[in-house]
């Protein structure tokens, strides 16, 4: 997946918290506190970080509605310790599940996972893999992690990188941005989406938002994930693109919308959260 040309977004302000994952690596954060228990957790895409305009917007409307938000910095990425590394799908999720872990021992009341691009496949992978949040939000996720990496690595990547053990990728000024280990690269093609999208329980809800001019990730992976998470809901947005520039409001709406629905006439009607 290229690299994201995140906005940054210092505006929104949090308390910072510390945590550990299970590698003794710290996980860097912010929580923004509202006057409740129910926590919204926010993560972040490749090569980005918790303060994506993104996430910073989620997290000032959540705040407004009356939850708390937490947004950090998977490990190897922004102020989190460890070193970045290509595909660390599992490896995100595991830190998720670290976040999610302290939280809980705080009493906090998790009701949703929220994730951008590579977070979106965070917060997914996790709900196949641990089953105790109810409401999953993926924002334009990749289905099909096969795809796209010859744009990046080149078209004959597999054989470079087994003769090299690594690619070096750089921006079109020739500098070094990143480098592609085969082990990570191998631990992106072997993260099955098909599987892990099934693997999450009918008992989960699970929005994915995609816009139709995503020039990142095609719009029909979104079709895919819809095709195969057993209680899924499927929201395009009409031009937008991977950041949703121009279609801000409209992302954070869907996303309020589906995490706290609005309340029904018989409570029997309410969702379990």
């Amino acid at each position: 997946m290229p690299p994201e040309k995140s906005p940054q977004s210092p505006v929104v302000c949090g308390q910072r918290v510390l945590i550990l994952n299970e590698h003794g690596e710290k996980l860097v954060g912010l929580l923004h506190e509202a006057c409740s228990k129910e926590l919204v957790i926010l993560c972040h895409g490749f090569r980005a970080t918790k303060d994506d305009s993104i996430l910073v917007d989620l997290a000032a409307a959540l705040t407004r509605e009356g939850t708390n938000a937490f947004r950090f910095d998977f490990a190897g990425n922004g102020e989190s310790e460890g070193g970045f590394q290509y595909g660390n799908y599992r490896k995100e999720a595991n830190d998720l599940c670290s976040v999610v872990s302290y939280f809980s021992e705080q009493k906090y009341d998790i009701i949703a996972l929220v994730g951008h691009s590579k977070g979106g496949n965070a917060v997914l992978l996790y709900a196949s893999m641990y089953h105790d949040v109810t409401a999953i939000v993926n924002i334009s996720g990749q289905f099909a992690l096969e795809q796209g990496i010859d744009g990046r690595l080149g078209k004959n990547f597999m054989q470079k990188i087994k003769k090299e053990g690594f690619i070096d990728v750089r921006n079109k000024r020739g500098q070094f941005e990143y480098r592609v280990t085969e082990e990570s690269l191998r631990d992106r093609l072997s993260t099955d989406t098909l599987l892990s999208s099934r693997s999450i329980s009918k008992d989960c809800r699970v929005l994915t938002v995609h816009g139709s001019k995503d020039e990142i990730v095609p719009a029909r992976d979104a079709l895919m994930f819809a095709a195969n998470i057993p209680n899924h809901e499927l929201h395009i947005i009409a031009g937008a693109n991977h950041r949703y520039t121009g279609h801000e409001r409209e992302l954070t709406s869907l996303v309020l919308d589906f995490i706290k629905p609005h309340p029904r006439t018989s409570s029997s009607l309410r969702p379990k959260l």
